[in-house]
């Protein structure tokens, strides 16, 4: 494999800015066109730093911001990694755990809130349940391989489990736990730019595109078991349908 230093954008001597700045632009660049490819592994950072020669401090600076913008994961003993873009396939009904441990990703999630209380006339509507009926709230951001990736808040009729405690790190693996996993859903799907404090959260910056996406997830009886309000990241998803010509 040809060395990194001679797949990248030279870095002169010459141009605005400092040293790591140039070293980040030149590495996002070669990200965009993929001459770094997904999950592709960066060398040590010592054989990086001194092909590209530059200082393993400037170095690292420059890895760590594109760390933070999720375009390259660290993984724990393992080295820094060029993030995968995930395709979600809307023609299968899984929750955020699944599609990301099917990709052999590390998944875990942020509670921003976890409550209960009495539906809302708009969760009403949505969910079908009478005034007063009891439903839990669960608010988080979910993180793959400690990137932030999307914003998740979902509404769960009080049937649909025992007690709220029993969600863990997945809101599907609870319902299932319960026998009330959803076995169909409906989603609808927008483009987005993300606010000030939503891209907060995320680690990103305001204004940047996300894909929003409202789901209502049904029971084999009718009844509706899930309603999910969820922001995904622009950079970091594709999502996919299969379709074909039958009626």
């Amino acid at each position: 494999m040809p060395l990194l230093a001679e797949r990248i954008k030279p870095l002169d001597g010459s141009g605005g800015g400092p040293l790591y700045r140039r070293l980040e632009d030149a590495l996002r660049e070669a990200l965009r066109d993929q001459v770094l490819k997904p999950n592709e592994a960066l060398p040590p950072e010592r054989d990086l730093a001194a092909d590209l020669s530059v200082s393993r401090i400037t170095l690292r600076k420059a890895l760590d911001t594109l760390v933070d913008e999720g375009l390259l994961v660290r993984r724990h003993g393992a080295g820094t990694f060029v993030a995968g873009r995930v395709e979600k396939q809307f023609a299968k009904l899984s929750s955020f755990s699944e599609d990301m441990a099917a990709r052999g990703r590390s998944v875990r999630s942020e509670w921003l809130s976890r409550t209960e209380g009495a539906v809302t006339p708009d969760e009403a509507l949505t969910l079908g349940l009478s005034p007063g009926a009891a439903v839990y709230r669960f608010n988080r951001v979910r993180y793959a391989d400690d990137v932030a990736m999307a914003l998740e808040y979902a509404t769960i009729p009080g049937f649909g489990f025992e007690d709220m405690e029993t969600v863990g790190s997945s809101l599907y693996a609870a319902l299932e736990a319960a026998g009330n996993r959803p076995v169909r859903a409906l989603q609808r799907l927008r483009a987005v730019l993300f606010n000030a404090e939503q891209a907060k959260l995320l680690g990103i910056e305001a204004g940047a595109p996300g894909l929003y996406i409202e789901r209502r997830g049904f029971l084999a009886d009718g009844r509706v078991i899930e309603a999910t309000q969820s922001w995904y990241r622009g950079d970091a998803y594709d999502f996919v349908a299969e379709l074909d010509t039958r009626g």
